[in-house]
């Protein structure tokens, strides 16, 4: 197959990825692992498990990076523009006509009832997908306990630094010696010991709001700055965008950075499109490239770490501690899961809506696109 086939591959699948894959990270990658391990094989389970654990340990994105990755995988460099570009561009052209909506109109678009019925599709996409990658990566007893004290922190309010962190530590004690029943052990011991000193210190504005002008280059430079550091889920981005925009500079509302939020939230694609939003609102389309392109240029800076992985795996040692990490990383896509189960599946219908889906997944393969179409005008019909 010829470079150029691949990269028509990769931009197909992900400018349709961007456009459609709604409900965050966690559904972002089960809708890539459906597309990329199960239907095209361009990587093996343990081969994608081994990125997702590499995306959860480097700030920005995960989905966009795990994006970038597979790009690299399957088309080098040149593929690794491609992916990530496809993967954001269709997403940050929705959230810009919803800001374009917004600054005309004053008010943020009806998606209710589209939600309605994407959300318990988005809940079984998850869930097939924590199915098939648990089977490659919980291989032994060990890794099952290294999951559940993962899973058991991560609900007592621990960091995912500090879990994933955790996780590798405690299965790599296996090659220094140890047991990996031990391993688990260690596990839950460091979580339990870090999560008592208390989690990520929480972010204060101590200074008086003072509206300061608006300008490209600071505007950039903040969302870089974010981008380059930024841990943790869109509702951190929230707390880290409140400090800059609202409390430092005073260039938005609270009002409008929650509604900037809540776009990002419930659009397809990255949630960190949220920028593209606030760009628009600050600085109109040039803002909204601006800030887009801060935000996500850290991501495709340390995605160049990719080619390391399959070394890392080659190392018993490194290989090890990866094995935690990718474990850790299920548990955090499994307590997002039923979170997110939790405010989606709120009558029978979205549960027999998530039910169907989850067949049609797991039975018959139906591409989890036509399913998030069909569940968005089913929602729709029915609100």
């Amino acid at each position: 197959m010829t470079g150029t086939t691949r990269l028509s591959e990769l931009a197909w699948l992900f400018l349709r990825l961007g456009a459609t894959a709604f409900g965050g990270p966690a559904a972002h990658i089960a809708m890539m692992e459906h597309d990329v391990v199960r239907r095209r094989g361009w990587l093996t389970r343990a081969q994608f498990l081994d990125y997702v654990g590499a995306t959860n340990l480097i700030p920005g994105p995960n989905s966009t990076e795990l994006a970038i990755h597979i790009g690299h995988a399957r088309g080098g460099w040149p593929g690794l523009l491609v992916a990530g570009a496809s993967f954001i561009i269709p997403a940050t052209l929705i959230v810009a006509i919803a800001a374009w909506a917004y600054v005309r109109y004053g008010t943020l678009p009806e998606v209710g009832g589209v939600l309605y019925g994407v959300k318990p599709v988005v809940i079984a996409i998850i869930a097939e997908a924590l199915w098939r990658l648990g089977q490659s990566a919980l291989k032994t007893r060990g890794l099952w306990g290294v999951g559940l004290a993962a899973v058991a922190a991560v609900v007592a309010g621990v960091h995912e630094l500090i879990v994933l962190a955790a996780g590798g530590m405690g299965v790599a004690l296996f090659h220094a010696g140890g047991r990996l029943k031990r391993g688990a052990s260690a596990t839950i011991a460091l979580v339990a010991g870090v999560s008592s000193g208390g989690g990520a210190a929480a972010l204060t504005g101590a200074a008086a709001v003072t509206a300061t002008p608006i300008g490209l280059w600071p505007m950039f430079l903040i969302f870089a700055k974010v981008g380059a550091v930024l841990f943790g889920s869109g509702y951190v981005l929230l707390a880290f965008l409140r400090a800059d925009l609202v409390e430092r500079l005073g260039w938005l509302t609270e009002q409008q950075l929650l509604d900037a939020t809540a776009i990002g939230q419930v659009t397809p694609g990255p949630v960190f499109t949220t920028a593209t939003f606030i760009g628009y609102l600050l600085g109109g389309p040039v803002g909204a490239g601006v800030a887009t392109a801060g935000i996500f240029l850290p991501a495709f800076v340390f995605a160049l770490s990719g080619p390391l992985v399959p070394r890392l795996r080659r190392s018993p040692a490194a290989g090890a501690a990866l094995d935690g990490v990718n474990v850790a990383s299920l548990a955090l896509m499994a307590v997002v899961s039923w979170q997110l189960g939790r405010a989606a599946l709120i009558d029978p219908l979205t549960i027999a809506i998530a039910g169907l889906s989850l067949v049609a997944l797991a039975r018959y393969k139906l591409n989890s696109t036509w399913l998030i179409l069909g569940g968005g005008l089913v929602g729709f019909l029915a609100f």
